[in-house]
């Protein structure tokens, strides 16, 4: 399992949160299994889109220091126990575990009575696998999170499968957009979803890391470089967002003819940052597909 963070909390609009409570009239009863950071990120994201008075949460994991973290940073009513006495307690069981794990999990989950929705974010683990263990009776999404929704700023894609309602699928959106973006897709390019933003955030420390290490090359300061880098990525990426415009015509805005922008893009064609960009996106989409295979 992986190790808990601090509680770091996500930023959520009012809208956002008005639209939640809309979509979970009342209590929602929710089961985490595996509460690492992307789980508890979930977790926390969905209490504060919720409030503590219309969230009760059931946890389980196999390190008990996990469980007694994160429920330290919940402010809900919240209980702890197996997994099979979680997903008895809960409506929708958000599946938080390693894929190497997921299949004695779900066999196991299979003997509880009854029937649930379970949200898994396990990589590379297809809705078929997931719906033969877990039994005929239970409704299953297949979700792709990524690490950002520690901060409030995830991006994730989902696909139900074949017992999941609308309803089902309009609770995953607003559970995975606790924490960031949430889109639903064909169970077919779920393995893209991981190979770009499942995995996107490791490239993108890589660019910030390199822009840092441009910047001392040239005389700043190793912390001045970090932050101007950073800063750099995450608001070239909320110009993107924000603007709806193309990277490209962005690009474009900034680029003067035979200024310094143009000289530096010109280096990063002759050394292939855009191939190896989308090379990285393939290598990890096909090591997806693997995994499920």
């Amino acid at each position: 399992m992986a190790k808990t963070l601090p509680c770091a909390q996500g930023k959520i609009g009012a809208l956002a949160r008005w639209h939640f409570r809309r979509t979970v009239a009342g209590m929602l009863k929710l089961g985490l299994i595996g509460c690492g950071k992307m789980g508890g990120a979930l977790l926390r994201g969905v209490e504060q889109a919720l409030g503590k008075g219309g969230l009760q949460v059931a946890l389980s994991d196999v390190v008990p220091e996990a469980v007694n973290s994160l429920r330290k940073c919940l402010s809900c009513k919240s209980i702890t126990g197996t997994p099979a006495e979680v997903a008895a307690a809960a409506d929708v069981i958000i599946l938080a575990v390693k894929p190497g794990d997921i299949r004695a999990l779900c066999e196991t989950l299979a003997e509880v009575k009854g029937s649930r929705l379970y949200l898994s974010i396990a990589a590379g683990i297809s809705l078929t696998n997931l719906e033969a263990w877990l039994g005929s009776r239970q409704r299953v999404i297949r979700s792709m999170p990524n690490t950002p929704a520690l901060v409030g700023q995830g991006a994730a894609a989902f696909t139900r499968g074949s017992k999941a309602t609308t309803k089902d699928a309009a609770l995953a959106t607003k559970i995975l957009g606790a924490v960031g973006t949430a889109d639903e897709v064909a169970e077919k390019l779920l393995d893209a979803v991981t190979g770009l933003s499942g995995s996107g955030p490791a490239y993108i420390y890589t660019v910030i890391e390199a822009l840092a290490d441009g910047g001392v090359l040239m005389g700043l300061p190793r912390a001045i470089a970090l932050r101007l880098a950073a800063q750099t990525v995450a608001g070239a990426a909320e110009m993107v967002l924000e603007t709806g415009k193309h990277p490209a015509s962005l690009r474009d805005e900034v680029t003067s003819p035979g200024g310094t922008t143009i000289a530096g893009l010109e280096r990063l064609e002759q050394h292939g940052l855009r191939n190896a960009l989308i090379q990285a996106v393939r290598a990890a989409s096909e090591k997806s597909k693997a995994l499920g295979a």
